[in-house]
C-alpha cells in the first residue's frame, strides 16, 4: 500500500516526502483514479433523487486523494524534477486527462447536475452554493457533456493530444534552457559584472570542473550579465540564446508544437460552439470577452505609447552619447537602462543589495502580514521537505489556532524550472465540522549564499518575494466551505490582484523600515534611497508598459482568431508585435516557442490579466494609502472579502465590497507615471 493513498500520520498531515519513491508514484495515481471513480459511482447509483448534498457537494469532495497526490508530484516535478519524474509525468498526464474526460462526458452524472441545476432558483442556496452550483455545471456544459457522441470523443482526442503537446512544450524549453552555457576563461570579460554575480559563475564552473566562469539561460545568471556585462558581443551572444530557445529546427524545437497547440484549441472551442478559443476561456473571467480584453490593452496601450517612446529615444540618446551605440539593440536595454537609471537615481542594485538579505526581508513579509491580518510565522523544524533548501513554517492566528503550513523554497538547482511561483500541497475547506487547513509553497530562484556572503536580493527579487508571498496568503487565510471555490481558485483576471498589491508594500517607507537592514552594519536602509527606490518605480513604465501588452496582445493574436493560416511563426509574431515594437527585430528569435506561460502554462487568453489585476491593485492600494498602509479597518475589509473569499462570488462583487466601487485605471495611471 502506498505511503501516497492514505490520510499521512504527520504533524498537520503534511506531505511525507522523505519517504516517498518514484516508483510509488505511478501506482499511487492508479489506486487514486480507481478511488476517485468509485466515489463517482456512488454519486451516480444514489438510487434517491438528486439534490444539492448528494450530487454538487459530494462531487467537490470526491477524489481528495487523488488530488493530493497530484499536487504532490506535479509540485515537485516542477521545483525537484529528474529525468524519471519527466517520464512519469508523460505517462500519467493522458490517465489524468482521461479520468478527467470519464467525469466531464459521464452522462449519468451530468443528468443528475443538470436536475439539480434546473431546480436551483427553489433550492434556496446560499452565494457560495449558488457558485458551486453554476461551477459544476458549466464544468460538464463548457467540456462537451451537451454534446453528441462522436463529438465527445473528438474532444477526448483533442484534450489527450493537447496534455501530450504542452508537457513536450515545456520539457523542450527546459533542455534548451539547459543547453547553452557561455564559459569564460579570460577575466577581462567579466568587466561590469557584479562580484555576486562572478562569483557563482565560478563556483559553477567549479562544480562543472571546468576552469574560469560559467553564465547559463536561468534567470540569476542570464538577468545580471544582461544588465551589467559591458562586453556587448556577449551580451549578445547570451540574449539571442535566450530569445532562440525552441526556434532552432533541432529536437527541442517547438514551432510545430505552437501551431498544433493553437489550431487544436480553436478546434476544442469550435466543437464546443465557440467562436474562438478565447472566448471560451474568457466567459469565466472578469473581462468577459476577447473583444473587451483588446480594448482594454489598446486603450492602455494609446495613454502609455507617447511615455514609451519618449523612453526609448531617450534610452538611445543616452547609449549613443555614453558608448557611440548607433542603433539600441535588444541586448543593450537591460545594460542601458541601468545605467541611466544610476545616473538619474544613483541607484545600483549593488548598493541596494546589502540591505535586502533573504532571510530579513522573509520576515519583513511576514510581520507585514501580522501587522495587516494578525498571523504569524514560527519556523517548524519537524515537517518533512522535499529538499534541504525548504524552509517550513506553522502559520498561526491571535488565538494560536492553525491558519496553514507554509513552505519556502528559493534557490534554484537543476530539477528546478526558472522563475518564481505560488502552489498549494493540500486545499483549505471544510467538511464534517472540520476546517481543513492549507499547505502553501512560495518557489523561487535567488542567488544563494556564497562562502562570504548572505542570500542577498536586488529589489526586483525584494518585489518577486513579496508577489509570491501575496498570492500565498490569498492561499493561507482561504475560508470557504468547498475545495474548488477555495483560495486562489478564482477567475484567472482576478488572481494576480492579493500578490500584486502585496508588491506595494516593498515600495513604503514605513514597511521598509520593518526588514531593509545592511547585513554588515545593521544599519538600516538610508531615506534618500527609499526615496530614491520610489522615484525610480515608474522609471521606464512607459516601455514596461508597452511590453506586457505586446505579450498579452500576441496570446490574443494565437487565441482570439482562427490560427489555421498560420504556418510560419516569425511573420505571425512581427505583425501582432507592429504596434508596440520599439526595438529592431532579431532574427535568430521568437518569442511564442518559449513562450511558457501561455503554451504551457494555464495564461492562454489570459496573459492580459496581469495588467487587469494592476489596474484593480493600484486602485485597492490607494485605499490603504487614504486610511495608512497598516490601517486595521481596511485590512480586515480586504482579508474579509478578497483573500479568505476565494472563488465563492463573482470577483467584481468581492471587489466592489471591499472598496465600494469598481476599480479606476487612473490610479495606475498615476502610480506607473503615465497621467
Amino acid at each position: 500500500m502506498s505511503v501516497l493513498t492514505h490520510h499521512f500520520n504527520t504533524k498537520y498531515n503534511t506531505a511525507p516526502f522523505s519517504k516517498i519513491e518514484n516508483e510509488d508514484y505511478l501506482p499511487a495515481f492508479i489506486k487514486g483514479i480507481e478511488l476517485a471513480k468509485s466515489e463517482i459511482d456512488g454519486i451516480v447509483n444514489n438510487p434517491i433523487q438528486p439534490t444539492f448534498e448528494n450530487t454538487i457537494e459530494a462531487l467537490d469532495f470526491s477524489g481528495d486523494i487523488l488530488d493530493r497526490i497530484s499536487s504532490i508530484f506535479f509540485n515537485l516535478n516542477s521545483a525537484e524534477t529528474s529525468d524519471e519524474m519527466q517520464k512519469i509525468a508523460q505517462e500519467v498526464s493522458p490517465l489524468l486527462s482521461e479520468f478527467g474526460n470519464d467525469i466531464r462526458l459521464n452522462p449519468e452524472l451530468f443528468a443528475r447536475v443538470k436536475t439539480v441545476y434546473e431546480q436551483r432558483e427553489k433550492l434556496n442556496l446560499n452565494p457560495e452554493q449558488t457558485t458551486l452550483l453554476d461551477k459544476k455545471y458549466k464544468s460538464f456544459a463548457r467540456n462537451g457533456a451537451n454534446l453528441s457522441e462522436d463529438k465527445k470523443n473528438q474532444l477526448r482526442e483533442i484534450d489527450k493530444e493537447l496534455s501530450k503537446l504542452s508537457l513536450q512544450f515545456g520539457e523542450n524549453v527546459l533542455a534548451e534552457t539547459h543547453a547553452f552555457e557561455l564559459h569564460i576563461t579570460d577575466e577581462n570579460d567579466l568587466a561590469g559584472l557584479p562580484e555576486g554575480t562572478r562569483e557563482a559563475a565560478h563556483s559553477l564552473a567549479k562544480s562543472l570542473e571546468k576552469e574560469g566562469w560559467i553564465f547559463t539561460l536561468d534567470h540569476p545568471s542570464y538577468i545580471p550579465f544582461v544588465t551589467y556585462a559591458d562586453n556587448r558581443e556577449l551580451r549578445k551572444k547570451m540574449a539571442i540564446a535566450f530569445g532562440a530557445r525552441s526556434f532552432q529546427n533541432n529536437e527541442f524545437d517547438n514551432q510545430e508544437i505552437v501551431l498544433k497547440i493553437a489550431k487544436l484549441r480553436f478546434d476544442r472551442a469550435q466543437v464546443l460552439g465557440y467562436k474562438t478559443h478565447s472566448h471560451f476561456v474568457l466567459e469565466e473571467r472578469m473581462a468577459e470577452n476577447p473583444e473587451k480584453v483588446i480594448s482594454f490593452s489598446n486603450d492602455l496601450l494609446a495613454k502609455a505609447k507617447p511615455a514609451a517612446q519618449k523612453e526609448f529615444a531617450q534610452l538611445a540618446a543616452f547609449a549613443k552619447e555614453l558608448d557611440g551605440i548607433e542603433q539600441l539593440e535588444k541586448w543593450d536595454g537591460a545594460y542601458y537602462s541601468e545605467k541611466l537609471k544610476q545616473q538619474l537615481f544613483s541607484l545600483d542594485d549593488e548598493i541596494l543589495k546589502p540591505y535586502f538579505q533573504l532571510e530579513k526581508v522573509l520576515d519583513g513579509a511576514f510581520t507585514i502580514a501580522q501587522k495587516l491580518y494578525g498571523i504569524t510565522f514560527e519556523e517548524n523544524f519537524e515537517i518533512d521537505k522535499y529538499h534541504e533548501d525548504v524552509k517550513t513554517f506553522e502559520v498561526k492566528d491571535e488565538n494560536n489556532e492553525l491558519v496553514a503550513v507554509f513552505y519556502a523554497d528559493f534557490f534554484p538547482r537543476k530539477g528546478k524550472r526558472n522563475g518564481a511561483w505560488m502552489t498549494s500541497f493540500k486545499s483549505q475547506y471544510v467538511k464534517n465540522g472540520i476546517n481543513e487547513r492549507p499547505h502553501i509553497s512560495n518557489v523561487c530562484n535567488f542567488t544563494k549564499p556564497t562562502e562570504t556572503k548572505p542570500s542577498l536580493l536586488t529589489f526586483n527579487e525584494v518585489t518577486t518575494l513579496f508577489h509570491e508571498f501575496g498570492h500565498g496568503l490569498h492561499g493561507m487565510l482561504a475560508n470557504t466551505t468547498y475545495p474548488s471555490l477555495s483560495g486562489t481558485s478564482v477567475y484567472w483576471d482576478f488572481v494576480e490582484l492579493p500578490s500584486q498589491i502585496m508588491e506595494n508594500w516593498a515600495y513604503e517607507p514605513e514597511a521598509l523600515a520593518l526588514f531593509a537592514y545592511h547585513y554588515e552594519t545593521g544599519e538600516i536602509i538610508p531615506m534618500e534611497l527609499v526615496n530614491k527606490i520610489k522615484e525610480s518605480a515608474s522609471f521606464q513604465e512607459g516601455i514596461a508598459t508597452m511590453r506586457q501588452l505586446s505579450f498579452g496582445l500576441l496570446d490574443m493574436g494565437w487565441h482570439g482568431q482562427d490560427p489555421s493560416n498560420i504556418t510560419d511563426i516569425k511573420a505571425f509574431e512581427t505583425e501582432q508585435f507592429a504596434a508596440t515594437q520599439l526595438y529592431p527585430d532579431v532574427k535568430e528569435n521568437a518569442m511564442s516557442t518559449a513562450f511558457s506561460h501561455i503554451f504551457q502554462g494555464g495564461y492562454s487568453s489570459g496573459y492580459y490579466s496581469y495588467k487587469w489585476a494592476e489596474v484593480l491593485d493600484a486602485d485597492a492600494f490607494e485605499y490603504f494609502q487614504e486610511k495608512g498602509i497598516f490601517n486595521k479597518e481596511v485590512a480586515t475589509k480586504f482579508k474579509e472579502n478578497v483573500l479568505s473569499k476565494g472563488g465563492t462570488e463573482h470577483p467584481m462583487l468581492l471587489y466592489k465590497r471591499f472598496r465600494g466601487q469598481e476599480p479606476k485605471p487612473e490610479a495606475l495611471l498615476k502610480r506607473a507615471g503615465l497621467l
